[in-house]
C-alpha cells in the first residue's frame, strides 16, 4: 500500500506517493530521477549511495523514505549552486579523483560533512570520514588530496569566520526534524 510523502530535496518539496518500505535510494532515483546516489551493495558497506540528511551523511540504501519527511536532503545534484561547481566537486575533476565516477557522489557528499564540520581536516581525518566509502579504481590518494585542495580553497573563501555542523558526523533518524 503506498502512502503520500513530502520530501525537501535540494531546497524543492516533493511529494511522492511509495510503500511504507521502499528507501530513500529507491524513491530518489526510480520516483525522482536523482540519479547521483548509485545503488552498489544495498548493505550499507560501500558509501555509493550516501546522500545528506541535515547536513550529515547517511545510507540512502538503508533509509526508508518515510523516515527523512520533515528533514533536508542533500544529493550530489544539488551541490552545485547557480550552474556553480561546489568546490569539491571542481577539485575531484581537477585532482583526477573521479574515474569511474561511481562512487564520487557518496565520496563528495561524505567529504563536504567532513568540512562542513572540520573545515581543516588532517589527513587522518579525512581518510577516517572517508572509510565507509568504498573506491576500487583511484587508490583513494586523489580523493583525499582533493579533499585537502578543497578544504584550502573553502578556507580562503571563507576566511577564519566558519559554520560547523553538529558533533555527531553520520545523521540519526531518531532526531526530531528542524523547524521550517
Amino acid at each position: 500500500m503506498t502512502e503520500p510523502i513530502k520530501l525537501h530535496i535540494n531546497g524543492q518539496d516533493y511529494d511522492v506517493a511509495a510503500p511504507s518500505h521502499r528507501t530513500l535510494l529507491q524513491v530518489l532515483r526510480d520516483d525522482l530521477g536523482f540519479t547521483g546516489a548509485k545503488n552498489g551493495c544495498t548493505l550499507g558497506t560501500c558509501g555509493c549511495c550516501t546522500v545528506l540528511i541535515d547536513n550529515h551523511p547517511a545510507l540512502a540504501c538503508l533509509t526508508l523514505a518515510h523516515s527523512t519527511a520533515g528533514h533536508a536532503i542533500t544529493t550530489i545534484e544539488g551541490l552545485a549552486q547557480d550552474g556553480v561547481l561546489h568546490p569539491l566537486q571542481e577539485a575531484f575533476l581537477e585532482l583526477g579523483a573521479v574515474q569511474c565516477g561511481y562512487c564520487t557522489p557518496g565520496m563528495i557528499l561524505t567529504a563536504k560533512a567532513l568540512l562542513d564540520e572540520e573545515p581543516e581536516p588532517s589527513e587522518d581525518q579525512i581518510r577516517q570520514a572517508l572509510s565507509g566509502n568504498l573506491c576500487r579504481c583511484t587508490g583513494y590518494q586523489a580523493i583525499i588530496d582533493a579533499v585537502k585542495l578543497a578544504s584550502k580553497r573553502l578556507l580562503a573563501g571563507r576566511g577564519t569566520s566558519l559554520e560547523t555542523s553538529s558533533p555527531s558526523r553520520w545523521y540519526d533518524l531518531s532526531s526530531k526534524p528542524p523547524e521550517r
